[in-house]
């Protein structure tokens, strides 16, 4: 342009055809077409030297006529039909351009029908630039490719997924392999990608897999109860990009090209036989890239997040989240709830038997609610078929059961009597199964209750003296009105003085003294 603008200023001093050429090193019917070209033209000399170079060039150089022809006005009226035909299983653009030959036999060629196309294909879906404010957002997704590492043991590679996230303002990055997209897997990543960082962003932005949104939407996905139960404990707020519109997280799709490269492709030559290893090598390529200063930019992408960004991250929980999960279960008639996970069974109060609760349970505790109230706690059991039971649960006739013990009955009938204390203490030196033996005392408790003191104190003394320490026993006594006969222990009378008495010492001599007659 600016040749263009000297040579209307020589042609202005009058200067001829044959000196502009030279002057300006090119060709004397070239100068006579821009000279034509300016006669025609609508405007004077000086107001074409006054316009920018743009709109001097759009004077002289209108460009291709191709988007006034005929056969472009055609194409572009199907413009519309060719793209919802291209959705269709089967159609491409070679099917639809010998479609429109058919119907336009001097139409475009398929190159330039494949040029207008995807022209239109463009420019119906332009981008926008999106300006992030620090602390925001946190992009997350799942790279396309795996990662391994070998089992030592038995040789098998292992297939794992990567987990990475970044900021879209400083455009930090975090990577981390865990062994499958599962909800616990992509809560204990996403766990640690906010360890890593150091705080909580205002916005978690997930991709739509199945740990994070259980139902897609464009305008209100149903979030993973999981997810929201994370969300609430680091409280943060989850709004789940939109199906199909990579777009919305382009920053973190670009992240996974780069650690393509600067992780993947470093990577691969080095064999892990371990997770924590992998691990340990994917973090160290992840700090080099964060390190790695950004084009384009004066700085890095760590030196960005700890200058503007970290700071106004909200501050982590004290407590690390634990992952719950919710059941709705039927309370069975022996007060417990069976959680099939475990396949353990948890005790409620046995006023709920037979009502639904809401069960809570999480890696250690397993909570019990009725009508919004936790009505029972219990450490989590991972022993198939074992019971979980506490004692405050059951009804006072289950609680005397678990309570029973030697002890327990000895010291329940020391307070009643010493005659019923001591028959008790010679029954559990029998050698008889507990389960008699509990018996018999709960009858021998029930008759002290149902009997005059005096006459039951009688009968347990009777039992020693015949050897016979049975509740049966105890109760035949009582019932044949044996009790008041018992005689009273007899007391040793004294001998009348005699001098021809012998006693006991001239029975224990071993030789006897006769006297000769």
């Amino acid at each position: 342009m600016s040749q263009i603008k000297q040579l209307l200023q020589l042609h202005q001093q009058g200067k001829g055809i044959k000196f502009i050429a030279r002057s300006l090193a090119i060709s004397k019917n070239t100068v006579k077409a821009y000279l034509a070209r300016t006669a025609a033209l609508p405007e004077s000399v000086p107001v074409l030297l006054a316009l920018e170079d743009p709109v001097l060039e759009a004077r002289y150089h209108a460009g291709s006529p191709a988007y006034k022809d005929e056969r472009f006005e055609y194409l572009k009226s199907r413009f519309d039909y060719y793209t919802q035909q291209l959705k269709l299983v089967g159609v491409n653009r070679l099917l639809l351009w010998q479609e429109y030959r058919q119907q336009q036999p001097q139409g475009y060629s398929y190159t330039q029908f494949c040029f207008h196309l995807s022209q239109h294909l463009v420019a119906r879906k332009p981008s926008m630039v999106l300006h992030h404010q620090p602390a925001e957002k946190l992009f997350i997704d799942f790279a396309g490719k795996k990662l391994s590492y070998t089992d030592p043991a038995t040789g098998e590679v292992i297939e794992c997924q990567v987990f990475t996230a970044c900021l879209p303002f400083s455009d930090y990055s975090f990577a981390m392999a865990v062994r499958s997209q599962s909800i616990s897997d992509f809560l204990y990543a996403l766990g640690c990608c906010l360890q890593e960082l150091g705080g909580v962003p205002q916005v978690l932005v997930p991709d739509n897999l199945k740990a994070a949104v259980t139902r897609a939407s464009r305008y209100e996905p149903d979030i993973n109860r999981a997810l929201e139960d994370f969300a609430n404990h680091y409280q943060t707020t989850v709004v789940p990009a939109r199906a199909g519109k990579p777009r919305d997280k382009a920053l973190v799709e670009n992240q996974v090209k780069l650690i393509y490269t600067r992780v993947y492709a470093r990577l691969r030559h080095q064999q892990f036989l371990d997770l924590p290893s992998l691990n340990q090598a994917i973090k160290e390529k992840v700090r080099e890239h964060n390190q790695t200063r950004m084009q384009q930019k004066p700085w890095s992408r760590q030196e960005r997040f700890l200058s503007a960004e970290k700071h106004l991250l909200s501050p982590l929980p004290e407590q690390a989240f634990e992952l719950k999960h919710y059941r709705e279960l039927k309370v069975a008639r022996n007060n417990h709830v069976y959680l099939s996970a475990d396949r353990h069974y948890y005790s409620v109060p046995y006023t709920y038997i037979g009502t639904r609760v809401k069960v809570i349970y999480t890696r250690s505790l397993v909570r019990v609610y009725s009508k919004g109230e936790q009505i029972a706690v219990h450490i989590r059991g991972y022993q198939p078929g074992g019971y979980s039971t506490s004692k405050e649960h059951l009804c006072s006739h289950h609680q005397h059961y678990l309570e029973r013990s030697p002890a327990y009955y000895l010291e329940k009938a020391r307070k009643k009597s010493e005659a019923l204390c001591q028959l008790m203490e010679e029954l559990f030196k029998q050698k008889r199964y507990p389960e008699q033996l509990y018996r018999a005392c709960d009858g021998l408790l029930s008759l002290q209750s149902k009997t005059a003191p005096a006459d039951f104190d009688s009968a347990c003394r009777l039992a020693p003296d015949c050897q016979s320490y049975s509740y049966r026993f105890v109760r035949n006594v009582l019932e044949n009105r044996m009790a008041s006969h018992v005689a009273e222990p007899k007391q040793d009378t004294p001998l009348p003085v005699h001098h021809n008495i012998r006693g006991r010492d001239y029975y224990a001599q071993t030789s006897l003294p006769f006297k000769p007659l």
